[in-house]
Order: C-alpha cells, then sequence, then structure tokens
C-alpha cells in the first residue's frame, strides 16, 4: 500500500469497472482521476473524437466542463471579497443597477403583471447560493409565465437561443422581468451564477476570462482551461454526445467544427449552454485536480495561497434551510445542500462521508472533494446528462474510489 492508502489491486478493479462502460458503449471515453494525499491514480480509456474515428483519448484531453464551472467562478468571488472588491451581504444594485428595484411574482406561476415589491436587494450571498429569486425553476418547460417570458428573452439554456447578447445585453433583458420569489426565499439553479459572473467582470473591470486567470487559473497553473479552445489546443478536445433514443448517441459538438473554437460573446459562469454565444469553461484533469487540491488544502496551493482557510470553509458549508433543501429533492436526494457555487453532503447515504463537496457538469463532468476521506474525485466524459440523477457510470466511478481505499 503506497502513502496514499489507496489499493493497487483495488484501483485496478475500478480501472475495469469503467472499462465495461466503455466497452458498452455509453461513454465513448473518459479521463478519472482518483486522488489522496497528494498522490493521483488515473484512469484514461476510450477514444475522444467525433463517430469513433478520433484519436485515443488522453489524459490532457480538454472537456467541456459545463456546471463545473460555477463552483470556478464562485472561488474567484470569493477571492474578490478578500480583495474587499466585494462583500457577501452588500446589495448587487451599485455593479448592476439592472437588479435594482425589484418587483417579485406574487406567486412563481403568477402572471408577470401580479408582483409586490421586493422586500430586500439582491445580495452577492443570494447569487452564490442561488437564493437570488429567479432561474431554472423545475416544472415542465414553459408551464409558467416566467419561465415562458424568460425562454423567449434567451434567458435559459438551450441549443437554439434567439439571438447573441453580450452580458450586458443579457443583463438588461432579465432586469426588465421580476422574480419569480422573494430574494433569499427559495433555492433556484443556474441563473444566479451568470449573473454573478458578470458581477466579477463589473467589480474587477475586466472581462470575466480576465478575471478567473488572473486570480485563479494562471495562480494554479491552469493552462489548460478557459471558455475557448485556441488552434493549437483543438486536437485535444475531445466531441460532445447526448443519449439518443435508440439507445446510442447522437454528436451534439464536433471538435472539427466547435463552437469553442472562438471565445463566446456571453462567457457563462453557470456553463449553460445559452444565451446565444454563451459557452461555459474547457479543462483538462490535471487542471481540475489542481482547482480540488486548492480547495482540499483549505486555499493552499503550490504556487501559494489562494484562498484563506476561512474563506474556503464558508464556501464549502451549507447554506440551505430545511426547507429550501426539500423543495429541490431531485439536486440534493435528501442527503445535500448547498454553500457557494456547490453542494454539500449533509449526511452519509452511501460510502462518501458527511462534507464532502463539489458538483456534476450537465456535459458529462463530476468533481468532488471529500475532507474527512482526503479524497479527491473527478471524472470527465463526454456525454450528456439527461437528469440531476447521476448515470451509473458515475456512481461506480464514486464506489469504486471510495472501495479502494486501503487504510
Amino acid at each position: 500500500m503506497s502513502a496514499s492508502g489507496l489499493s493497487a489491486s483495488r484501483l485496478r478493479r475500478l480501472d475495469g469497472v469503467l472499462g465495461r462502460h466503455v466497452e458498452a458503449g455509453t461513454v465513448p471515453g473518459l479521463v478519472a482521476v482518483v486522488a489522496r494525499r497528494g498522490e493521483a491514480h488515473v484512469t484514461v480509456l476510450g477514444r475522444g473524437g467525433a463517430g469513433g474515428t478520433g484519436g485515443p483519448m488522453r489524459r490532457d484531453s480538454l472537456f467541456r466542463l459545463a456546471s463545473l464551472t460555477k463552483m470556478i467562478a464562485a472561488a474567484t468571488a470569493m477571492i474578490l471579497v478578500e480583495e474587499c472588491l466585494l462583500r457577501l451581504e452588500d446589495p448587487v444594485d451599485g455593479l448592476l443597477p439592472e437588479l435594482a428595484g425589484r418587483q417579485v411574482l406574487s406567486r412563481p406561476d403568477a402572471e408577470l403583471a401580479d408582483t409586490v415589491p421586493a422586500r430586500r436587494p439582491i445580495t452577492l450571498r443570494d447569487l452564490l447560493t442561488f437564493r437570488m429569486g429567479l432561474g431554472m425553476l423545475m416544472v415542465p418547460p414553459r408551464s409558467y409565465p416566467i419561465l415562458r417570458a424568460m425562454d423567449e428573452a434567451g434567458l435559459l439554456p438551450r441549443r437554439e437561443p434567439p439571438e447573441p447578447a453580450t452580458p450586458d445585453e443579457w443583463l438588461a433583458r432579465l432586469g426588465r422581468l421580476p422574480l419569480a420569489c422573494q430574494p433569499g426565499e427559495r433555492w433556484i439553479y443556474h441563473t444566479p451564477a451568470d449573473v454573478l459572473g458578470i458581477l466579477l467582470s463589473r467589480a474587477a473591470g475586466q472581462p470575466l476570462a480576465e478575471v478567473l486567470a488572473a486570480r485563479l487559473l494562471h495562480p494554479l497553473g491552469m493552462t489548460g482551461t478557459g471558455f475557448h479552445v485556441p488552434a493549437a489546443g483543438r486536437g485535444r478536445l475531445t466531441a460532445a454526445w447526448s443519449p439518443g433514443r435508440d439507445g446510442g448517441l447522437t454528436l451534439t459538438d464536433d471538435p472539427a467544427h466547435t463552437r469553442f473554437a472562438a471565445p463566446p460573446v456571453f462567457p457563462s459562469a453557470a456553463g449553460g449552454a445559452g444565451p446565444a454565444g454563451a459557452g461555459g469553461l474547457v479543462s483538462t484533469a490535471d487542471d481540475l485536480l489542481a482547482f480540488a487540491a486548492m480547495l482540499a488544502g483549505q486555499g493552499r496551493s503550490p504556487g501559494g495561497r489562494i484562498l484563506s482557510r476561512p474563506a474556503v470553509t464558508a464556501m464549502t458549508t451549507d447554506q440551505l434551510t430545511p426547507q429550501q433543501r426539500a423543495d429541490n429533492e431531485i439536486y440534493f436526494h435528501g442527503a445535500a445542500g448547498w454553500g457557494f457555487g456547490l453542494s454539500v453532503d449533509i449526511r452519509r447515504t452511501g460510502l462518501s462521508a458527511p462534507g464532502r463537496f463539489g458538483w456534476t457538469g450537465g456535459t458529462g463532468t463530476a468533481l468532488y472533494v471529500d475532507p474527512a476521506e482526503e479524497l479527491i474525485t473527478i471524472l470527465l466524459t463526454q456525454v450528456q446528462m439527461t437528469s440531476p440523477l447521476p448515470p451509473a457510470v458515475y456512481r461506480d466511478f464514486w464506489t469504486g474510489a471510495y472501495q479502494a481505499i486501503d487504510d
């Protein structure tokens, strides 16, 4: 047994389980990382290109992170808090005047004119905890007037949004709509992270890509992470797929013609596919390992401290009320809550320990840190999730990582 406390034979068992998923065709390829006490076991399987004709998957293959972008943006927000450019409890109105003087629907399914004044302004904490009062309500698509209005304005993720929107244009559209709920009242997914990205840009006086690079990505050596893939790295970008109705896979983004070839009109801190021209981060397994190791190390990295221990603790502490968690059972499964841009396990339901934190990305990615077990798990696949319930390959990966602990 190595200093990591991971069993070599049991890690081989994990590799075999992941290999069966690739052989079955549920994922064309993957990169998986199990890291503990400074040692990393990396599994690279399958192929990365479109139609199965691309070259073998590589350790440095590039994956679309989707919602893993949310936790990277949240960590950057905490850096700006520590620089005193932002404050958790301050209203965002000064930097985001489009969101000042909010009106709120009398109930989430009310007509858009049926509103009352907001009881208080939206704060940075509301954006980080997804309690600003607007987002992807988990009801049938377009069933509420507010969701129809958001969809028509290009404010929700979809494959073919209406027209390109810059961050300023997007926020102006959002500001013309009422909130669905009072600030702080309910946890509603996704949209607050895109608002957060605009706030970070305005607070730092730089485009979001530059804010993330200067404060977080470059200090951590995350040189493969960004909102687009330059020509020199295009050969490492994996194809993206979605499950087809016939059990096969449908190509959704071909590396040869990818929308990630150029910087997006709207760099999305939420990682969504919309509005038009938007895109989340693209990254590699080793870049994500550097980020996860920094959080696991309470803000330290080999190149120096990125965040203070109290900032990481705040970010990785559940912020939700019991009712807010219960209202979002589909996301939290009775076992987790939400910190700043990531989920936090509050009780043990499987092999992971309470306090494990991280999130999944809808394009087939997952990153979790388990402080109690000193364990980091990263899984990068190319296949889009179809529900908040993780697919079997995720669940088998997590089981395989924990069964490898041998101390």
